[in-house]
């Protein structure tokens, strides 16, 4: 059974980057969303639209995603929830989710929307660069690797 590449898609950068990757590395791809949106026709690529809610995609993520897997998302809860599983995590940035990082990601996602809460302007994510696509493409392959030691029966 190929290895399994989840991307949490509705504002994932990446997605061309992952279909190359899966393409040349025999994964299977779901592209999971909360609305349609324009993916590539590949056999090994399959969208997924789930029903509109704040975190359907992230729950058909999370019931599904284990042990040699790979989860796109900058979602740190579904990241928490994807690692619990057995799971990677990996930020379009290129930054993987770990046990060892969670946490501390997890207590600056409550910070900020605390801060936010008390109507504290805060900044979000820095744009968007090359230097993130090129970063992501070698934690994804770093990613793979790390997947087919960890993929039951492997």
């Amino acid at each position: 059974m190929p290895l399994t590449l989840f991307i949490d898609a509705d504002a994932c950068p990446v997605k061309d980057e992952c279909y190359r990757v899966a393409e040349r590395c025999g994964l299977r791809v779901f592209v999971v969303s909360n609305g349609w949106i324009n993916t590539r026709r590949a056999p090994f690529i399959e969208q997924v639209v789930v029903e509109a809610g704040p975190d359907a995609a992230d729950d058909w993520i999370a019931e599904r995603a284990g042990p040699g897997d790979i989860v796109v998302t900058s979602d740190i809860p579904l990241a928490d929830r994807v690692l619990k599983a057995g799971a990677q995590a990996i930020r379009p940035n290129g930054q993987a989710f770990t046990a060892d990082s969670i946490g501390s990601a997890l207590a600056g996602r409550m910070v900020g929307e605390h801060l936010r809460s008390m109507g504290v302007a805060t900044s979000g994510p820095p744009p968007f660069s090359a230097r993130d696509r090129s970063a992501f493409l070698q934690a994804l392959d770093r990613a793979v690797v790390v997947a087919r030691r960890q993929a039951p029966g492997a």
